[in-house]
């Protein structure tokens, strides 16, 4: 039985698909091509529950995409009630950097699941330019950064955070990388 987007599921349902995504980012986190029969066993629940939920690895993959893509998108609007504009955004970078390092398990899931012909594309990541855009202009307003950059120069300036590897020691690369994008944002800023 399917459900539609908009009826809540039971609360055991919901229990048990958040459960099943919880351990499926562990999991896929650590290796790309985990066992599908895994992540059901170790999330308690029986394979009908599991597809029920999730019909195909592609399914489970863009889910745990979307949630997390969504958790580092909404942490730019704490950081601004918390923080000054410019820190805001700053620290904001460093948690996306811990994202794409962390999860980079992840980022190998999706590449496997959106490669198949014929299945999903791979997901925009329409939350974090949408949370890069809150803070770039949180930023302007304060005349802390250069008028005008947009969100997509945004991502396309940190995405040589996607070229460092988790094997590596990447926190002092993606610092030294990110303290270079911000004194360019900085550069032409009206209030220094």
């Amino acid at each position: 039985m399917q459900h539609k987007k908009d009826t809540p599921l039971r609360s055991d349902a919901q229990r048990n698909r958040e459960r099943i995504l919880c351990v499926a980012l562990s999991e896929l986190t650590r290796c790309p091509q985990a066992p599908l029969s895994a992540i059901a066993k170790k999330a308690g629940v029986g394979q009908g529950t599991f597809y029920r939920n999730f019909p195909n690895r592609e399914t489970l993959v863009l889910e745990i995409y979307r949630h997390e893509m969504g958790q580092v998108a909404d942490h730019a609007s704490h950081l601004l009630r918390e923080l000054p504009p410019q820190q805001a955004l700053r620290t904001w970078m460093d948690r996306l950097a811990e994202f794409a390092m962390t999860k980079a398990g992840l980022a190998d899931a999706i590449r496997l699941a959106t490669s198949t012909p014929g299945g999903p594309a791979k997901p925009s990541p329409t939350p974090v330019a949408k949370a890069a855009e809150l803070l770039l202009r949180a930023n302007e307003e304060a005349g802390t950064i250069r008028p005008g950059v947009t969100a997509d120069d945004f991502v396309l300036a940190i995405a040589g955070l996607w070229q460092l590897t988790p094997d590596e020691d990447w926190r002092p690369r993606a610092a030294r990388l990110l303290d270079l994008v911000m004194d360019g944002l900085r550069a032409g800023a009206p209030r220094p």
